[in-house]
């Protein structure tokens, strides 16, 4: 059993919420136009430490996992099979610019000057990359292929 990949997994759903939570978080502070308060830094933290055990937890699966060895060994046969050119490239590429954009995004939210601009900016940045990480997670209900379980045990 690949702990690692169990541990990816699970670590998932931290991510989500902690995600989730600052992008409504947020929301809720650019319409009613509250402070900004240590909490909403909180949140963001959170979310980025989270993101930040995904990526290095996601580069030890793919470094050690046969996905590099596919890419290396044949890139052609890997663009022609959708799950493997999901998992070696398109997963991969994806978390990496939503990683980034989280942390973009965390640098821009502490330059910002009043608190409007500080959650608008953690709306944009965090809102962006909770979308590409939903978008490119193996969902069970994506095609057989790619769809792996909601909880790896």
């Amino acid at each position: 059993m690949n702990y690692t990949l169990v541990i990816h997994s699970m670590l998932r759903w931290a991510v989500l919420l902690f995600g989730v939570w600052a992008v409504f978080a947020a929301l809720g502070a650019v319409i009613s136009k509250r402070e900004y308060k240590s909490r909403d830094n909180k949140v963001g933290l959170f979310f980025m430490i989270s993101c930040d055990i995904q990526l290095l937890l996601g580069l030890i699966l793919y470094f050690t996992g046969m996905w590099f060895d596919r890419v290396k060994s044949d890139m052609g046969a890997v663009m022609k099979d959708s799950a493997m050119r999901f998992f070696a490239i398109e997963h991969a590429l994806m978390m990496i610019i939503a990683w980034l954009l989280v942390h973009v995004g965390r640098s821009m939210v502490k330059r910002a000057d009043t608190d409007a601009q500080k959650h608008k900016r953690t709306l944009i940045y965090f809102g962006i990359a909770l979308f590409l990480i939903l978008a490119m997670i193996p969902w069970p209900f994506r095609v057989p292929e790619i769809g792996r379980p909601l909880f790896r045990i």
